[in-house]
């Protein structure tokens, strides 16, 4: 791994615990910086939701996630020099919609670099 591959690594797991930390305590303008304009969050039900979309329910408390604990994280480049995917496994408690549980989610979250710094572009998440 080269030290730009390591530089990257480290601000891409940087960034996804900044954004688990706004996540629990709610902060839309945070996660709002962590995330490319472009991004979308795919739910475990197939649903594509833009960040604009996102960002209003986690500000509304339509979404609110109570904790996130990891219980594995990977990064990978996936053979693209400016992309990195990191997946996560967590146990996720949360109330989405009126639905409060705690969900085994894996998290498949790509970072690309956005104005000198990577950003999260997409996450895909499922149930492990």
């Amino acid at each position: 791994m080269t030290e730009i591959d390591r530089g990257a690594e480290g601000a891409a797991r940087a960034n996804y615990a900044a954004q688990r930390v706004a996540m629990v305590a709610g902060d839309a303008e945070s996660l709002r910086r962590l995330l490319s304009e472009d991004f979308v969050l795919t739910h475990m039900t197939g649903y594509e939701q833009s960040r604009a979309e996102w960002l209003a329910d986690v500000a509304s408390g339509a979404m609110t996630y109570h904790s996130i604990q990891d219980v594995s994280l990977d990064v990978d480049h996936r053979g693209f020099p400016d992309q990195l995917t990191l997946t996560a496994r967590t146990r996720t408690l949360a109330t989405i919609w009126g639905s409060r549980g705690t969900w085994p989610l894996q998290l498949e979250v790509t970072f690309m670099p956005v104005h000198e710094q990577w950003l999260a572009t997409a996450t895909v998440a499922s149930t492990w």
